[in-house]
């Protein structure tokens, strides 16, 4: 039992009074916490609720990742136009500051971001039969979109540009002087110079004329030339070209053809050999005559295949040149054989126009080959140039 000293016992309506008075100055120290320390908030304020909803790192954090709707051309796409615009559509739209997509190889052209879509519209066109390998960057440093999202990783495709014209390939080895013709355009003609105009002429070739630059071709020459057509005669022109500017000689039409040629065109690299083209008679005697801008500059005796193993009828272009070399084989009796012969210029397979030593020339002797003798193989060979046609009659 709790005991009071006379005059030391607290009323009840004191210690009420006690009570009241804790609880006021604890709520007016309540209110200056609040008002006095903005850091401090008390739990459940509202304090804490606005600084929730403020935080930019939480809107990035939860802005949902781009992805790409389409692309245009689509993968794998052939024959795309050359001045094509490419497009690649997201799912939202693309920040100004967005990284930009690459291509390889390139053209001149900008790209420029427009709602959704990121679009490269070139100034001029692309090589023909480039294969372009477009890059869509991704991860933190790839494309990103207004609200914050990123395209999550890299995207890659490829798509062939279509081929340019055949007229215009004809009329360029002309200009070069790889043809025994001659091409002058109608109108004032584009500016070497000029790659834009260059490069979009290989698509929509100018109007001119073409003409023989010299009457002395054989007729069976003449006969073989058509304008815009794909035959041997053309891929004799563009194997003469490639051998001289440092690519395979095998007449077909690529990329890096295409870019020579207008390099070359640029350059003023012309061909300073003329034209030559050989004829092969399997009529007795047999006879090659080669034939040098327009006129004879050879006519031998030759050797051409024996029944067995003839020497074929037909057009062919020189695929393959050697100064000499061990030609290896068997004979229809079963007989081996390696013989050094000189002065090669395949044209057909295994046939190739070269000397071989024989007792006599102008008959049938070889398995497939034309052989000369060696004073006449000598001076053929130089004009036996990758390229050269090869016709064999009779």
């Amino acid at each position: 039992m709790t005991t009071y000293r006379a005059g030391t016992r607290p009323s009840r309506l004191l210690v009420v009074g006690f009570i009241v008075l804790a609880l006021v100055i604890g709520g007016a120290v309540g209110v200056l916490i609040t008002h006095g320390n903005h850091s401090a908030a008390p739990p459940g304020s509202s304090k804490q609720h606005l600084g929730a909803s403020t935080s930019s790192s939480t809107v990035a954090s939860t802005a949902p990742p781009l992805t790409i709707s389409s692309i245009s051309p689509a993968a794998n796409a052939l024959g795309v136009v050359a001045s094509a615009a490419i497009t690649v559509t997201f799912s939202s739209p693309v920040a100004k500051t967005s990284s930009l997509p690459s291509m390889t190889p390139t053209t001149p052209g900008s790209w420029q971001t427009n709602g959704a879509s990121i679009i490269f519209t070139p100034t001029t066109p692309f090589m023909p039969l480039s294969e372009i390998t477009l890059t869509v960057p991704g991860g933190p440093a790839g494309v990103s979109a207004t609200n914050g999202g990123r395209l999550g990783q890299s995207v890659v495709e490829r798509f062939l540009i279509e081929n340019g014209s055949l007229l215009r390939l004809q009329q360029l080895l002309s200009v070069l002087n790889y043809s025994p013709l001659t091409w002058a355009p109608t109108a004032a003609p584009i500016a070497a110079t000029d790659l834009s105009a260059q490069t979009a002429a290989l698509y929509s070739p100018p109007a001119g004329a073409f003409a023989w630059l010299n009457r002395g071709w054989p007729a069976r020459l003449s006969a073989m030339w058509q304008p815009g057509i794909d035959n041997v005669f053309t891929r004799g022109l563009v194997m003469s070209f490639q051998a001289d500017h440092g690519l395979s000689p095998n007449g077909q039409v690529g990329p890096s053809l295409w870019s020579a040629l207008i390099d070359a065109l640029a350059a003023n690299t012309v061909n300073t050999g003329g034209y030559n083209y050989a004829l092969a008679n399997k009529a007795a005697p047999e006879m090659l005559t080669i034939y040098h801008d327009g006129r004879v500059v050879l006519r031998s005796p030759a050797n051409t295949g024996i029944a067995a193993s003839p020497t074929p009828d037909g057009t062919f272009p020189v695929n393959t040149r050697l100064r000499r070399q061990i030609m290896r084989g068997t004979n229809p009796n079963g007989q081996h054989y390696a013989d050094l012969v000189q002065y090669i210029a395949y044209f057909h397979g295994n046939d190739a126009v070269h000397y071989m030593d024989r007792a006599d020339y102008g008959i049938p002797q070889s398995l497939g080959c034309i052989e000369l003798p060696l004073t006449d193989a000598a001076r053929a060979w130089p004009y036996l140039a990758y390229g050269t046609l090869v016709t064999v009659i009779n």
